[in-house]
């Protein structure tokens, strides 16, 4: 029987959806170029300075996995529509500190701590909820992370920074206010979506014992587990690489500050192209050998910005490393969105983001130690090894035939609808195309129809 064609259009959620994410990136993207330049209107200590930095890491340290096990128990409708709220509450405080030249590095630290503690929240439970809204529809879940990641890079990478740098020159309390409002907006939004059933949960067990599920369901799984490798060891990576960027650009490639800047927006385009190009890629290549040629240029891109000898040539480096995360972070959500349990899917979301976040430490370590010890090109060289060796290990790990399988076993899971059997028979399909597999699993796919 010939699967039925795919739908064209994603559910008209999605949209406000997609609407009330942008403009929270937006804010966000204010506000992260916002809050350190406050901060050195209220001191040039360098300690100081890493200590606000520093602070908006922590939320996904100390409570990343019941973090997940929290949202997993709760309405993620009401989850997301209550952190921004309180988001948007939150910085009225600074804002009023701010008009009233109040400001300190205490209220700055707590203030990055509980913006990123909301978006633990909100950003865990978006991941669970778009499952639901799109009937864990695997093409529909590519189109609509492509989308979602391509907008928030523009806004957050593109037109929030210069939006707050612009804003603080109003007023140090612009920024902030404006971020509130993005915030908001984006709650009455995600107010009107529709209302989700609640995951099954075993109410029996303690949050500290469902968090640990969470955690041990992403590391027996292979698949699971190699998904969320590749950002640890992207982030251990690429932070070796941002920890040092700024000096090799100025004292290697001979760019001023905005030559540095027209690098990192190189790297913002490539991340947006990458971002589209992600589900044509999957469909051609089958998602698990797609995931390996990203993961692959990231690692020659990296290598080829280490050996460049101008600024032109370590810009397109950059893009084509950018291009790649871009497309990595489409395909590797999206997959992990199909093939989880809509009751485990905030706690190995979270649990995959916390492994990334406690990565990132130990590469800003290794950058500024490789790059004293040795050479500022060192840290470069040392993070393409790191991504081309990840990019050997994981490949059987997320290989086509593993996604053929993890799809076919979600199918046969979780009840289909005659549009997401076809959706996943097409998607099973390509996957069967690209690893030379007969289809076997289309029965068990159509099965679960049934």
């Amino acid at each position: 029987m010939t699967p039925p064609a795919p739908a064209t259009k994603t559910p008209a959620g999605f949209g406000r959806l997609w609407t009330a994410q942008t403009i929270s990136s937006l804010g966000d993207g204010v506000t992260h170029a916002a809050l350190p330049l406050l901060a050195l209107t209220v001191t040039r200590d360098p300690m100081a300075l890493a200590a606000v930095t520093a602070a908006g890491t922590l939320p996904w340290l100390l409570f990343g996995v019941l973090g997940g096990a929290l949202v997993d128990r709760w309405d993620r409708r009401r989850t997301m529509a209550t952190a921004d709220t309180a988001r948007a509450l939150l910085l009225a405080l600074p804002a009023a500190a701010a008009a009233l030249d109040a400001l300190s590095i205490p209220l700055l630290a707590a203030t990055a701590f509980l913006l990123n503690l909301g978006a633990l929240f909100f950003d865990t439970a978006a991941t669970a909820y778009l499952p639901d809204l799109l009937g864990r529809d695997p093409a529909l879940l590519e189109r609509a992370n492509s989308r979602l990641r391509g907008t928030q890079t523009a806004a957050s990478a593109f037109a929030g920074p210069p939006a707050g740098s612009a804003l603080l020159a109003l007023g140090r309390a612009f920024p902030l206010l404006t971020d509130a409002l993005s915030f908001a907006l984006s709650a009455l939004l995600v107010r009107t979506l529709p209302p989700m059933p609640a995951p099954a949960r075993n109410t029996h067990d303690s949050l500290l014992r469902q968090a640990r599920a969470g955690a041990a369901h992403v590391l027996r799984d292979r698949l699971l587990l190699g998904l969320a490798l590749r950002p640890a060891v992207g982030n251990i990576a690429f932070v070796a690489v941002d920890t040092v960027l700024a000096l090799y650009a100025h004292d290697r490639l001979g760019t001023g500050t905005l030559g540095f800047g027209l690098l990192l927006t190189a790297e913002a385009a490539g991340g947006l192209l990458g971002s589209a190009l992600a589900s044509p890629l999957g469909r051609r290549l089958g998602t698990g050998t797609a995931l390996t040629c990203t993961a692959a240029t990231e690692g020659l891109a990296i290598l080829a910005l280490a050996a460049a000898p101008d600024p032109y040539t370590a810009g397109l480096a950059l893009a084509a490393c950018g291009a790649g995360m871009g497309a990595t972070m489409v395909l590797g959500p999206s997959l992990r969105q199909a093939i989880v349990p809509a009751h485990l899917i905030g706690r190995v979301a979270s649990t995959s983001r916390m492994l990334a976040m406690c990565a990132a430490p130990f590469g800003a370590v290794l950058g500024g130690w490789l790059a004293t010890a040795y050479d500022v090109r060192t840290p470069l060289y040392t993070a393409a090894a790191l991504l081309l060796a990840m990019t050997a290990v994981t490949a059987t790990m997320t290989s086509n035939r593993r996604v053929e399988s993890a799809l076919r076993n979600a199918a046969t899971r979780t009840p289909l609808t005659p549009l997401r059997a076809g959706r996943t028979a097409t998607m099973l399909s390509r996957a069967n195309a690209a690893s030379g597999s007969t289809p076997a699993g289309g029965e068990a796919a159509g099965g679960g129809a049934a």
